[in-house]
């Protein structure tokens, strides 16, 4: 009789250790569902997010696409239609130059509208991936020239009024839109300079600032 409670005891203390793992194995297994949900709800939403679209012109409504997960920020529909509607009279057979491009939005945007060429400007690696393909997507490349170069280094190495329309939508922290915008009036590059910049940035003075909601769009014109 003695000899048998050791043996019950150690049975029992099994039993508990077994219906502890098998709970904690059961809550891992839930525990890795949920996760995998959580995971493709995620990434459904970034798919929905990087989509861009065209808003008019001869590539309206066609859609492209900025990297997953990346810190590209591409610029609003709505703001993108304002920004255009704004420089309407100067895209036709415009020489366009798109600094910062990121997804390419604003200069395949112009290019939609009867833009003649575009030059993209972007040094991110991935971003520069994701622009080619853009253009490829919408049949562009004879249209578009692409540089992975820093913006700003680029800009530098520009003879006067080299392009007609220039957009810019440099990252907000970064202060260049306002370093880029005095480099412009040392030697106007463009004959119109439109960067996009935080509403509560202080932009060097000469420009026409147009504010929607936190963003704001500076324009410049040279007068040559």
């Amino acid at each position: 009789m003695d000899g048998a409670w050791p043996a019950a005891r150690l049975n029992s203390s099994r039993a508990r250790r077994s219906t502890s793992r098998s709970g904690s194995s059961a809550t891992i297994i839930a525990e890795r569902a949920s996760s995998r949900r959580e995971s493709r709800t995620f990434d459904r939403a970034t798919r929905e997010r990087s989509q861009v679209r065209i808003v008019a012109g001869r590539w309206r409504g066609r859609k492209i696409t900025a990297p997953p997960g990346s810190d590209v920020r591409p610029t609003l529909d709505s703001v993108r239609e304002a920004w255009m509607s704004i420089l309407q009279r100067d895209l036709p057979h415009a020489r366009v130059l798109d600094l910062y491009a990121g997804t390419g939005a604003l200069g395949l945007e112009a290019l939609s509208r009867g833009a003649v060429s575009a030059d993209f400007v972007e040094k991110d690696p991935g971003s520069f991936r994701t622009l080619q393909e853009n253009i490829e997507t919408l049949g562009a490349g004879q249209l578009a020239t692409v540089h992975r170069k820093p913006a700003l280094a680029f800009a530098e190495a520009l003879d006067a009024l080299a392009y007609d329309v220039t957009f810019a939508d440099p990252p907000y922290a970064s202060g260049e839109a306002v370093r880029l915008t005095e480099r412009w009036m040392k030697s106007p590059f463009s004959r119109v300079l439109s960067v996009e910049h935080a509403a509560n940035a202080e932009m060097p003075e000469g420009g026409d600032t147009r504010k929607y909601g936190s963003t704001a769009i500076t324009f410049y014109r040279s007068e040559e």
